[in-house]
């Protein structure tokens, strides 16, 4: 098919605005790329290439025209303002909105209404909907209401779906939820590394916590504040031999680290730490890039957030994200720690 017979041509002719969210286009002989409704001068047909989205052009060589940039300046804005009611909307209806009563709302076609939000938000609505309500569970069951208030409070409308999500949402049934853990035996040795004091914990679906410190004590007390009314139990031998394999990666990354990790985290969260243990051993990457491979560019600083949150030390390598120039930029356990890891990374 020539450029001639392409339909997007045809909207280029036509200059039509509401081609502009379906494609961008680049002129070669400029190497600028332009939208749909641009009205700059027409180039020839043979000197233009079609993109699905400025992205995409970006990626080809081609720079945003000033025209372009300032549209999608205005674009990024409207579409910041339509996520943010979108989100809004979900966060105080009854029960979860469905993505054609969202995309009916924002006025766009629910396909389009979907990659906007994933884009904006890093997650799809679904997932927005899914910790959204995790939170308000979290936040119910912590206060005086009951379960049964808790489960009907953040939309389920039957006990049976919300305890068949409980386990997703909290970790651990909502009953052990609320009193603080209760219930729950979490495991935990605390060893010496090269890095300082290390603990290693574990509840019953796998590792929940890798504590890096200077002292001991400060790590147990660390661990106590993360699970709260939960049963610290010291571990035996056979678990001690899990610290030691943790030891032992810190010492020498090239022996890889292979454990059951309980992971406690946002659906947003959980992409990145997955994006993270990714990274091969003496590799680094940027929040920006981390926010590429999870499909949400411009998460860059919600991508920050998670790694900050992450209590898996090297399991979940979080010292070998950067900063897009290179800086170390901060490190949960110290940036000192962080340098040493990845010093040690890329000696093996």
């Amino acid at each position: 098919m020539t450029t001639e017979q392409d339909p997007r041509w045809a909207a280029i002719l036509a200059r039509d605005p509401k081609a502009d969210a379906l494609f961008v286009y680049g002129v070669k002989t400029t190497g600028v790329y332009c939208r749909a409704s641009s009205a700059s001068r027409l180039p020839r047909p043979e000197n233009v290439e079609f993109f699905d989205s400025p992205a995409q052009a970006e990626a080809a060589g081609y720079r945003a025209s000033k025209r372009a940039a300032a549209d999608q300046s205005q674009v990024a804005a409207q579409h910041a303002r339509l996520v943010a009611e979108a989100c809004r909307y979900i966060e105080q209806a009854e029960t979860p909105p469905s993505l054609h009563a969202l995309a009916t709302q924002a006025k766009l076609s629910p396909f389009h209404f979907h990659r906007v939000f994933k884009a904006m938000t890093g997650l799809t609505p679904k997932a927005y909907a899914s910790a959204h309500r995790s939170r308000k569970v979290r936040h119910s069951l912590k206060g005086s209401h009951s379960v049964t208030d808790a489960l009907y409070d953040a939309g389920f409308n039957s006990n049976s779906r919300f305890y068949e999500s409980a386990r997703q949402l909290l970790g651990m049934k909502p009953s052990d939820y609320k009193a603080g853990g209760t219930n729950n035996a979490i495991r935990f040795a605390v060893g010496q590394c090269s890095l300082g004091a290390i603990l290693v914990a574990h509840s019953e679906r796998g590792v929940c916590a890798i504590l890096l410190g200077d002292e001991p004590d400060q790590l147990v007390r660390d661990l106590q504040d993360q699970f709260r009314n939960a049963e610290l139990v010291g571990a035996d031998p056979r678990f001690e031999q899990w610290v030691a394999q943790v030891v032992g990666f810190v010492e020498a990354p090239a022996l890889g680290l292979d454990l059951p990790l309980d992971l406690r985290g946002t659906a947003f969260q959980e992409r990145v730490w997955q994006a993270l243990r990714e990274i091969p051993p003496g590799s680094t990457a940027s929040y920006a890039q981390i926010a590429e491979r999870i499909d949400a560019p411009t998460a860059y600083r919600a991508v920050a957030q998670a790694c900050g949150a992450n209590c898996l030390a090297v399991a979940i390598p979080c010292h070998r994200v950067v900063r897009s120039d290179g800086d170390l930029s901060g490190y949960r356990w110290g940036v000192a720690r962080k340098r040493q890891l990845l010093e040690r990374e890329s000696e093996a």
